[in-house]
């Protein structure tokens, strides 16, 4: 099941994106005693990030049931400024009560095939190691080239079926990233896209209303047997919807 909306700039699509954050942690905790997320790196996640950090936000959630995870990062130490982790450090975990001890980053500064082992081994750990990782909520944002967290067009990854977290090497930026496969993030309940800027019109509308061709758009490979998936996109981004 998908929705999309369509919020008139990029402060209003963070805002939105902020509150559904906050409603999908009052209802897992409600009802699971705990919210597991996974965020994403960018600069619109990061704007949403800067709204959860605020008073009127940070105050409804139960920041000790969250457990923050991360649909991918740079092969960098955690204090470079490329690393997703920083980022979200900076703008929201130094700002909220949230236990060291919940926050699982992804460990970049490692051998890309060991970092991917060992964030498989974190999710094992958190979730048990019977069934897939089942996220409350996972933000996704979108390249112009349409791939989401480090799942490329024309990458291996994009048909792993298996394992949770791999490797790969991102030939644009000749660098390693480790990201979530799509088993997982298809195990999602809430999968939310974050998607601004006249720059993503074209393929956001190749994505949403062309042919699948998941291999070459790889958004398109968000198909949750059960689970919700909203597009929150600015009027830039819609464009040509």
């Amino acid at each position: 099941m998908s929705d999309l909306q369509v919020l008139e700039n990029t402060k209003a699509l963070a805002l939105a994106a902020a509150d559904r954050f906050v409603a999908a942690a009052q209802e897992a905790i409600e009802n699971r005693g705990r919210f597991t997320v996974a965020l994403s790196g960018g600069s619109t996640p990061q704007e949403t990030y800067g709204q959860l950090a605020g008073p009127s936000l940070a105050t409804k959630v139960s920041w000790r049931n969250v457990h923050i995870f991360w649909g991918d990062e740079r092969c960098v130490p955690p204090d470079h400024p490329e690393s997703n982790y920083r980022m979200v450090r900076k703008t929201l975990i130094q700002k909220v009560p949230i236990p060291q001890t919940n926050v699982h980053r992804i460990q970049g500064e490692l051998d890309p095939d060991l970092a991917a082992e060992a964030y498989a081994e974190e999710l094992r750990s958190v979730f048990g190691s019977e069934e897939r990782p089942r996220f409350d909520l996972i933000f996704l944002g979108m390249g112009k080239d349409g791939h989401i967290a480090s799942l490329f067009p024309g990458s291996a990854a994009l048909r792993e079926t298996e394992r949770w977290v791999v490797a790969v090497f991102a030939e644009a930026s000749e660098a390693w990233r480790i990201t979530l496969t799509p088993p997982v993030l298809n195990s999602a309940r809430q999968l939310s896209f974050l998607v601004a800027g006249k720059s993503k019109a074209e393929r956001l509308q190749e994505v949403l209303e062309g042919e699948p061709r998941p291999e070459l758009l790889p958004a398109q490979i968000i198909q949750p047997r059960n689970g919700q998936v909203t597009w929150l996109i600015d009027q830039a981004a819609a464009a040509k919807l």
